[in-house]
């Protein structure tokens, strides 16, 4: 008995004796209400905010929901459909992705031949339960194979591997990837997607449209079939298209479709993002990166997925088609350059980029600074539009540190 409460002495002084980084509080400038607060952390949770009285000046930086990108390819060289992949590769994409301020995201994976979709599909199944990287990752995003074999509309996907739906070849990729795909593209136009989606929605899956050349008809069956969104409107479109029956004004002028756009300053133009923004409003428009593996490394010519790919500074380009194959650019960019184009206020643009996401997809724990949420944060400084990124916090923990690069 003497032993025990003597163990039971030691314990209680040595565990008091450890420093505790629990809970974790931070200060900032609240992004809506340009207030300042301090918030605390406890248990990966935002356990309370509070307002700041003070006379001094306001925290150097903004605080605000960490973002959530729903359609991205890859990141610093790390394919998620390209050949190879491991569970360290997607490590080191989670991890640059955290110093762009991305604190959850989709790993999207495209049209490939269906024995690399399903090896890759289970790789990110891998990755999700790493304990260091699995918070960030929600799910995962199919754009493919089931889109237009068209020429244009098919963007940069192999026409070779485009084909019609088949509802036990997808159970065959659900299964690899032990039921994350949470977000499918499709074609609505295609010979059997409509009872496609249909099992899609009664599976718990959103539909997205894209990539599709798909009339007035298609789009409104598609929706009546529970497809709720077009992904990255204004591309995965032919160049040349006729100005009255195109997919995109049925898109548009659907209100149960949300739209999801790539608002870079290069895969639209000022105009058709001001358009798209007037029509659906910050409610219902998605800011989406479709970074490619190439974004964050240095411009040239790539080889990638037996395709011959430019990258510049601003985007990645697929000569062989003339069309675009991905963005250059993290999501952090999309907030900066929708800011400038329409003239939203920064908390709109969060909410394109970060709540609107959790909303969706019914992850009622995040995109949002309330008390019980997750504490996904992230602080950054604003210059004008430009934003920089200065920490972010996953669960709680911080993950990145500006000050730790400089």
């Amino acid at each position: 008995m003497k032993s025990s409460l003597l163990i039971l002495i030691l314990i209680f002084l040595f565990s008091n004796r450890i420093p505790t980084k629990d809970p974790v509080l931070v200060y900032g400038t609240h992004y809506v209400n340009n207030q300042p607060v301090s918030i605390e952390m406890h248990a990966g949770k935002i356990s309370k905010i509070a307002p700041l009285v003070t006379s001094e000046e306001l925290p150097r930086y903004f605080v605000a929901p960490g973002l959530i990108d729903i359609q991205i390819n890859g990141f610093v060289g790390v394919d998620f459909s390209g050949p190879d992949l491991t569970v360290a590769d997607v490590r080191k994409a989670t991890k640059a992705l955290w110093k762009e301020g991305v604190t959850s995201y989709f790993p999207t994976v495209i049209t490939q031949e269906f024995s690399r979709m399903k090896e890759n599909l289970s790789v990110l199944a891998e990755a999700k339960k790493d304990p260091e990287i699995g918070g960030s990752i929600l799910g995962f995003h199919l754009e493919g194979p089931y889109i237009s074999p068209k020429k244009g509309f098919r963007g940069a996907h192999l026409e070779k591997y485009i084909r019609e739906p088949d509802w036990e070849e997808f159970l065959e990729l659900q299964e690899a990837a032990q039921q994350n795909i949470k977000l499918i593209t499709l074609a609505p136009e295609l010979e059997g997607a409509l009872p496609f989606i249909e099992q899609c929605i009664t599976s718990g899956l959103i539909v997205a449209l894209g990539h599709h050349d798909g009339g007035v008809t298609d789009i409104e069956r598609a929706v009546m079939a529970g497809a709720s969104m077009a992904t990255h409107l204004g591309n995965g479109c032919a160049n040349e298209i006729n100005r009255h029956h195109n997919p995109l004004w049925p898109q548009l002028s659907e209100d149960l479709i949300k739209i999801s756009i790539i608002a870079d300053g290069h895969h639209l133009t000022k105009e058709e993002v001001r358009s798209f923004y007037k029509v659906k409003g910050s409610a219902n428009t998605l800011l989406v990166s479709d970074a490619l593996d190439l974004a964050g490394l240095p411009p040239g010519a790539y080889i990638r997925g037996e395709r011959k790919l430019v990258l510049t500074s601003e985007v990645v380009q697929f000569p062989g088609e003339n069309v675009l194959a991905g963005a250059a650019s993290p999501l952090r960019k999309c907030i900066e350059v929708m800011m400038e184009f329409t003239g939203c206020s920064l908390a709109e643009a969060i909410k394109m980029a970060s709540t609107n996401q959790a909303k969706m997809f019914s992850y009622e724990d995040l995109g949002g600074l309330i008390p019980g949420k997750r504490a996904d944060l992230i602080l950054f400084t604003q210059d004008g539009n430009k934003i920089e990124i200065q920490k972010t916090f996953v669960k709680g923990k911080e993950v990145y540190s500006r000050a730790d690069d400089v």
